[in-house]
């Protein structure tokens, strides 16, 4: 196990002793909280508002009080460093985002960056060097709420789609990203991706309830799922509700369900990652006594690898052909959007489990359900990410809450994975 540089005070047992300081972090998250707070006690920051330029400088001012350099990208995304012994090394980085959903919550996103922030105010509060460069970053508009693509700053920097894309993105009231992050003064001249990174962690919210279901402190996140979303359109005929006996009937809704029972079995054929769900429906004529005509429906499914989410897709398309041929009523399903499955690079999906044994958190294999800046990253250096629980799987809603010792964990987990890394 390779280790960090020390100065001449600090041995290894120092540095495997040495743990965050969990109320220090809580306090920062709380504080951070407190702008675009809700009255149900959640978060609203859209990226790119007022607001978000107020989280944004406060974020920059902590990591200036720690001693770190700023630099800010073309669109956004900041990096934040505090220097290594050989500064020639690319630096080993983490962070997430500090955008929010407009019902959001304090931890997503937000626990990342911040947990970030704490790491390096740990390192300068035991005086411990590291060889390679520390990076703390924050990424523009990973949320998506405001505009689209999500995960905009990681997804430009990774080159998923180009600067002038996203810059073109608008809002509903008109407003372009590049406007925006004009206003706010967060357009800056570094070209997205030519800044290096030589490891990447990100630490988050599980987003779900496994860990909290089996009770265990630390997920050691693998991957995360691929996806393909579906629109499903079944046509049918209105007729009347009362005068048209059952078996001469056109129904579409009826039809539809069928499908719909086949996209939750699909995914329960594919256990233990596989992920059916529909949760669009729109039914026409939607009236109380007509027969529906024609029903359009959304179908979101995921697995662990793009295989498994192809193979789920196949078989719902077979059944939906059946379907059609047995009803006699056209079925259409059209791919509208697909994200591959990213796997984490297996060094630091270990310097994770690693730190979570040495530390004696409790742990276990995840996979991620949902997108993180992470997973751009890993298609430009090794990467990796650590899971801890959230109360009731809750995220995306102003109730998101995590345990402040769940929280320390995760980010002492962070702490001695990016150790581990940054001593190479």
């Amino acid at each position: 196990m390779n280790e960090a540089v020390m100065n001449p005070k600090t041995s290894a047992a120092d540095i495997d002793a040495v743990r965050i300081d969990g109320e220090r972090l809580w306090n920062s998250l709380m504080e951070l909280a407190q702008i675009g707070a809700t009255p149900k006690g959640g978060v609203c920051r859209l990226t790119l508002t007022d607001l978000d330029k107020q989280g944004r400088d406060l974020v920059l001012q902590w990591a200036r009080d720690a001693g770190m350099t700023v630099t800010i990208d073309k669109i956004g995304n900041a990096f934040m460093r505090r220097a290594g012994r050989n500064n020639a090394l690319p630096p080993i980085v983490t962070g997430s985002h500090i955008d929010t959903q407009p019902t959001g919550g304090k931890f997503d996103g937000n626990y990342g960056v911040l947990a970030g922030i704490e790491v390096v105010r740990t390192l300068n509060d035991h005086g411990i060097e590291t060889e390679a460069p520390i990076e703390v970053a924050f990424w523009t508009n990973e949320e998506g709420s405001r505009f689209v693509p999500v995960m905009m700053g990681s997804g430009v920097f990774a080159k998923a789609f180009t600067l002038e894309h996203a810059y073109a993105a608008k809002d509903t009231a008109g407003k372009s990203v590049k406007e925006e992050l004009e206003r706010i003064g967060y357009i800056g001249t570094e070209e997205p991706g030519q800044h290096p990174i030589g490891a990447y962690f990100e630490t988050h919210i599980e987003q779900g309830p496994v860990l909290e279901d089996n009770d265990v402190t630390i997920g050691v996140v693998q991957g995360v799922l691929g996806i393909r979303w579906f629109d499903c359109t079944v046509t049918g005929m209105e007729a009347h509700a009362g005068p048209t006996p059952m078996a001469l009937r056109k129904d579409a809704l009826q039809v539809a369900t069928h499908l719909m029972q086949e996209v939750v079995a699909a995914a329960l054929r594919h256990k233990p990652h596989g992920r059916g769900t529909v949760g669009m429906v729109q039914v026409f004529p939607n009236s109380r006594n007509v027969i529906p005509g024609r029903v359009q429906f959304s179908i979101d499914l995921r697995n662990a690898t793009d295989a498994l989410v192809d193979t789920m897709a196949d078989e719902v398309k077979a059944f939906a052909a059946k379907l059609s041929q047995e009803s006699g009523l056209p079925i259409e399903i059209k791919q509208v959007s697909g994200y591959p499955a990213q796997a984490f690079h297996p060094d630091c999906v270990d310097a994770v489990g690693r730190a979570a044994a040495k530390l004696g958190y409790s742990n276990m294999p995840a996979v991620s359900g949902a997108g993180h800046d992470a997973v751009y990253m890993a298609q430009l250096a090794p990467a990796g990410m650590i899971f801890i629980p959230c109360k009731d799987g809750i995220s995306h809603n102003e109730i998101e809450d995590a345990k402040p010792e769940h929280i320390t964990a995760g980010c002492n987990v962070l702490l001695h994975a990016m150790l581990e890394r940054a001593g190479t």
